[in-house]
């Protein structure tokens, strides 16, 4: 919840802010700061996670015919992408911090949109396998990246909002790659290509279209912002503590030590693993599970989209109301207990087809709304580049070693039903509410313990 003891440090702050601009004036620069921050990053990541993600619609095309999968192969090919994603993640954002984001993440996304169009023109196997390694190669970076770029141009009290805004680019992305693969699936023959090749080739197009954009609009750290007078950028500095870490030299073995000696980092991984499967699952599987209730190819990839929709109304609501209270833990418990409950009817309603698809909106809704809840309240109990530079990148990596799992949880075998998918999916969401409270539990003995040592700076920071 929030911090209800202000130290002195907080209130210097305070009164900084208070002298240097009106409230109206930091109203005003507030927007400015979104304007430049969020919209491309949020571009980017629609475009990345739809070049993701897409290849759930190409499964329901002629793709494993074409390209001779059987078995598991399929599953396969969505899990190899995690491999070179979780490995690049850290890495990445200390790449990034040299290069700069603009830099960095353009350069990413390029990638990854040259690599999403040769992934329309593969013959076997072996081809998709080397591009969804490349995908995830490229990707490592802006997820965690964004994520680590964003916690810089804001305050704890004003986090979860934006790290809400950019996080919904990913139920955007679910919700249009259905819409928009319907349309392609139209194109099926437009120059002897089938349409799954289609979705593949125009998505790359827009990816790559995406970066060049990016470069130029990406906003780098508040102390690099071009768009910033110096009075503001100051003031930003001042206000979210960044002038405090901007100096920090590059991460090291000791740093590196000295972070995975904390169980609260553990843990924070552990909650984000528990919203990943979940989430990855019914990304990839929503089309293949709203199939078996009777839906034709483009029935099915439209009535994909409506659970994301209701996801997204829900991770607007908690982050209005998490930052509105300043706390995390309840909206994450709320958040479980929305996912249990619609993963028990999936698991035992078989002949209600309205109550199965309420099922799979209440699952998307419970993922869905506790990923940037948990994200922004992991992330912002970080402190300096050093920090959230190791630490993004290790919740994020850690957390990803759920997209190896969730490509095999609902295999055709198990169809119509699903019984160990949704019954890993349970597990996992009651592992991340006992994450949660164990997590909390250890920031309340470290805000109980420091003031007594006369160390409220810290105490101060860490929220829940």
């Amino acid at each position: 919840m929030g911090n209800p003891d202000c130290d002195v440090t907080e209130s210097a702050s305070t009164q900084l802010e208070a002298d240097t601009l009106s409230e109206a004036e930091v109203t005003k620069l507030m927007r400015k700061i979104d304007f430049h921050v969020l919209p491309m990053l949020f571009l980017i990541y629609v475009a990345a996670f739809l070049d993701r993600a897409n290849i759930s619609n190409a499964l329901t095309m002629s793709l494993p015919r074409e390209l001779g999968l059987t078995g598991q192969q399929p599953n396969t090919a969505l899990a190899v992408f995690f491999v070179p994603y979780i490995i690049f993640e850290i890495p990445s954002n200390i790449l990034m911090k040299r290069f700069s984001p603009h830099v960095w993440l353009s350069l990413c996304i390029l990638g990854f949109g040259i690599v999403m169009l040769c992934q329309g023109f593969i013959h076997n196997y072996s081809g998709l396998l080397a591009t969804r390694f490349f995908l995830g190669f490229f990707e490592a970076g802006i997820f965690p990246g964004s994520f680590y770029l964003i916690s810089f141009w804001y305050r704890r009290q004003d986090s979860q909002k934006r790290f809400t805004i950019y996080f919904c680019s990913v139920i955007l992305a679910s919700a249009f790659g259905g819409l928009l693969a319907s349309a392609i699936a139209k194109m099926d023959g437009v120059r002897g290509l089938s349409n799954w090749r289609w979705i593949f080739i125009l998505e790359g197009i827009l990816t790559v279209l995406v970066a060049v954009a990016a470069f130029f609009y990406v906003s780098d750290f508040p102390s690099e912002a071009s768009w910033l007078t110096d009075a503001e950028k100051q003031f930003v500095l001042q206000r979210t503590r960044a002038h405090e870490t901007d100096s920090e030299g590059k991460v090291t073995r000791q740093d590196l030590v000295e972070f995975f000696k904390d169980p609260k980092n553990y843990l924070g991984a552990i909650m984000y693993f528990s919203v990943v499967v979940p989430v990855y699952a019914f990304a990839y599987f929503t089309p293949t599970i709203v199939q078996t209730l009777g839906y034709s190819l483009i029935q099915t990839q439209l009535h994909s989209v409506p659970p994301f929709a209701a996801a997204l109304g829900m991770c607007l609501v908690l982050a209005y109301l998490s930052d509105q209270t300043d706390s995390r833990l309840p909206y994450v418990l709320f958040s479980g207990v929305l996912l249990i409950s619609g993963l028990s009817i999936l698991m035992t309603i078989h002949n209600n087809f309205s109550v199965q698809y309420a099922g799979l909106c209440l699952v998307s809704m419970g993922a869905n709304g506790a990923g940037s809840i948990v994200i922004c309240w992991y992330l912002m109990n970080l402190e300096g580049h050093k920090q959230r530079a190791i630490g993004s990148g290790w919740m994020i990596s850690f957390g990803n070693t759920g997209g190896i799992l969730a490509p095999f949880m609902f295999l055709s075998k198990y169809s119509p039903y699903y019984r160990p998918g949704y019954s890993v999916c349970m597990g996992v969401a009651a592992l991340g509410i006992v994450a949660s409270l164990c997590y909390t539990a250890l920031i309340l003995r470290e805000r109980h313990r420091l003031p007594k040592d006369g160390e409220t700076k810290k105490a101060h920071v860490l929220s829940f």
